[in-house]
């Protein structure tokens, strides 16, 4: 079973950045495309951003110049930055394959408020 471990969220006012990082004993992120994801309370989850095994990126409009998705390979960590943060990005935000396998991680609570 894949296990997915996400991290860095927290309180940030809006205009702010969070960077969440995202681990996993079982799954080596540079030989897979993955990809994060978030959802708001009575929403579904949405596909935020996506990453290839060679380096291409591609991000949901919504999000488009101001996250970035990068991973460190060395440390098999995925990695999101998250800038100029506003009230509609606060989300539980999850990573997983770009073709999500069933196992979801406990995501990382964003919350965006002055």
């Amino acid at each position: 079973q894949v296990q997915l471990v996400e991290s860095g969220g927290g309180l940030v006012q809006p205009g702010g950045s969070l960077k969440l990082s995202c681990t996993s004993p079982n799954t080596i992120f540079k030989d897979v495309s993955m990809g994060w994801y978030r959802q708001a309370p009575g929403t579904t989850r949405v596909l935020v951003a996506l990453l290839s095994p060679y380096g291409a990126t591609n991000y949901a409009d919504f999000v488009k110049g101001r996250f970035t998705i990068s991973r460190d390979n060395a440390k098999n960590l995925l990695y999101l930055q998250l800038n100029n943060l506003t009230p509609e990005d606060a989300a539980n935000y999850y990573c997983n394959r770009a073709i999500p396998v069933p196992s979801w991680g406990q995501g990382t609570q964003v919350t965006v408020s002055s």
